[in-house]
């Protein structure tokens, strides 16, 4: 009697797409003290994006704001990993109305981008920290992440 054993091994491919950004904003975003990511490009993209904290150090003067520390804490930073998913909801065209009115009414989230007429507001909901970040080298742009999972 013959005995055949079947080892069958699934790989599964998991796309992702990913968004790179600096220190602290990135950990800001994980840690649901920042819900807008500003830009000076739009995007038509929406769906589900993941956060990159890219592996450039903090800046002299970013270290410096007071108004930021008091935010983070004594938050660790993951230089190189991607750290969070959350939901890109929408791509918003800051008028100087837009602008004004986040200062005046939305002074966190004011403080934690660079709000100017002219700029792109992207809208994030659904933040989720990762339970294990993903080490990922990171791109300019949306770009995305393929994962391989073995069963």
């Amino acid at each position: 009697m013959k005995f055949i054993i079947i080892f069958a091994i699934i790989l599964l491919v998991i796309l992702m797409k990913v968004l790179s950004l600096r220190e602290p904003w990135a950990t800001l975003i994980k840690d649901k003290k920042k819900f807008i990511e500003t830009r000076s490009w739009k995007t038509n993209y929406r769906g589900e994006l993941y956060i990159h904290a890219s592996i450039t150090k903090i800046d002299k003067s970013t270290r410096e704001r007071g108004d930021l520390l008091d935010l983070l804490g004594t938050e660790e930073f993951l230089y190189g990993y991607i750290i969070c998913k959350c939901t890109l909801v929408d791509c918003v065209y800051m008028t100087q109305e837009y602008v004004d009115d986040m200062k005046n009414n939305h002074y966190q989230e004011y403080i934690c981008g660079e709000y100017k007429e002219g700029r792109y507001a992207w809208i994030l909901k659904d933040i989720e920290p990762l339970r294990e970040p993903i080490n990922a080298k990171g791109k300019l742009g949306i770009w995305n992440y393929y994962d391989k999972f073995e069963y």
